[in-house]
């Protein structure tokens, strides 16, 4: 599943540069992340480093998004494949 950031976000920047993806970004008023670039850092690490470092616990899973780990693996893979 791919993540979500809350309107608890308080714009910290901390949860940016740690996507291994860069499927953070700032948004207009917090922090968002594509969804089709969230792997929940599968295939770079055992957990989402997003979450990890977000110091208000406003990151979730996003409902409308919902992939098995297997799903966001073949997403991973296909994301080295563009940028290779």
């Amino acid at each position: 599943m791919a993540l979500l950031i809350t309107d608890e976000c308080i714009n910290c920047d901390v949860c940016e540069p740690e996507c291994p993806n860069g499927a953070i970004s700032e948004g207009d008023e917090i922090y968002v992340i594509n969804p089709n670039a969230c792997t929940e850092c599968v295939g770079h690490y055992d957990t989402p480093q997003c979450i990890d470092v977000c110091p208000v616990d406003c990151i979730i899973t996003n409902p409308s998004f919902i992939e098995t780990k297997d799903d966001l693996y073949l997403k991973y893979q296909q994301l080295i494949k563009q940028t290779a």
